[in-house]
């Protein structure tokens, strides 16, 4: 994982003066991002202590939050739920947190637990923000909750049938879970594609096909596009059957994505449709709630096929790197996971 620009990589040490108080990580410039020492709140009647185990790096939306990139228009939409600080900069972001509570209802104490809080050594939040991790799903595995979430959603979204054949496009850490998921559906035939031929392996590994964005590939009845580049999109566009749609997971933040609509795209009528995990599908929304879609996606994690989706790992001391990485492209495309056992 590359370095450049200035990173400012404080030591844990600074604000040693304040007692009892956690490590957290802030992104503070483009590429740049510094320790800090806060203080850390008694445990109240409701709430709960962690110990962080694991981050993960949800790598498109932090690139975009790395980079400084998030639009102005959605700002506050884009808030992780105990983030702080405000957007561009300095800010304190991160969704994917799994540690160990240390103090707060007997129900949850000891117990393994996932999050929305960002990158930060210890933490206390209100009980009902902890989701218990099934004994059955690794703790560094279980970072993976918000992707396969993510994929739940698309796929209530896209509403694919049995015998279908679903086509992703990006071959990245969301598109992999979205297969992975779409796989267990009897009769379907899920293939992944990308741009990058190295990918190929980790479609064997999920039990799903893959094809190469230069092959011919044949139209399939539901379309999911994965890869955050217009190249995708517009590759998306032409796999999807007459009067049918794409779906739409990425998100480009402020960047703009040209399309060519003109050739067949009116007379074979594709709809393009997005998905957005911040709300629960249309489909589902009125008999399912967002800690229904996050404790679904935990138990789906008991299969051990989505190791395949942890790639790199560093210890938390490295977030620097990993910030520099994010915001000059060169970070991996699959989850990159924080170590926060580490002295």
């Amino acid at each position: 994982m590359a370095v450049t620009g200035n990173t400012t990589q404080g030591p844990a040490e600074v604000h040693r003066e304040i007692p009892d108080a956690a490590t957290a990580w802030w992104t503070v410039g483009a590429g740049q991002g510094e320790f800090r020492r806060e203080p850390l709140p008694g445990v109240s009647d409701g709430e709960a202590s962690v110990r962080t185990l694991f981050t993960g790096v949800s790598r498109g939306t932090e690139a975009l939050v790395a980079r400084g990139e998030v639009p102005a228009s959605e700002r506050e939409r884009m808030r992780a739920p105990f983030q702080e600080g405000d957007f561009p900069f300095p800010v304190k972001y991160g969704y994917l947190n799994v540690g160990t509570v240390e103090h707060g209802p007997a129900a949850l104490r000891g117990r393994t637990v996932f999050s929305l809080f960002p990158h930060q050594s210890h933490f206390v939040v209100p009980a009902e923000a902890l989701h218990p991790v099934p004994d059955a799903v690794p703790p560094r595995r279980a970072v993976l909750a918000g992707a396969v979430e993510t994929a739940v959603n698309v796929l209530w979204d896209a509403a694919p049938l049995v015998g279908d054949r679903v086509i992703v496009v990006g071959a990245g850490m969301i598109g992999c879970a979205i297969a992975r998921v779409a796989r267990g559906i009897p009769g379907s035939e899920v293939t992944l594609v990308d741009v990058d031929p190295a990918r190929a392996a980790t479609a064997e590994a999920l039990g799903v096909g893959f094809a190469l964005a230069t092959e011919e590939i044949a139209p399939a009845d539901v379309v999911i596009e994965a890869s955050g580049a217009g190249a995708g999109l517009q590759l998306a566009l032409g796999l999807a059957p007459t009067d049918g749609e794409v779906i739409v997971a990425s998100w480009y933040g402020s960047r703009p994505v040209s399309l060519e609509l003109g050739a067949d795209f009116h007379s074979r009528r594709i709809a393009l449709r997005p998905s957005q995990v911040g709300e629960v599908a249309a489909r589902r929304r009125g008999s399912r709630t967002t800690r229904n879609r996050l404790a679904l996606a935990l138990r789906l994690l008991e299969d051990p096929a989505f190791d395949e989706l942890l790639a790199g790992a560093s210890t938390w001391r490295q977030l620097p790197e990993v910030t520099a990485a994010l915001a000059d492209g060169t970070a991996g495309e699959l989850c990159h996971t924080i170590d926060w056992t580490a002295e």
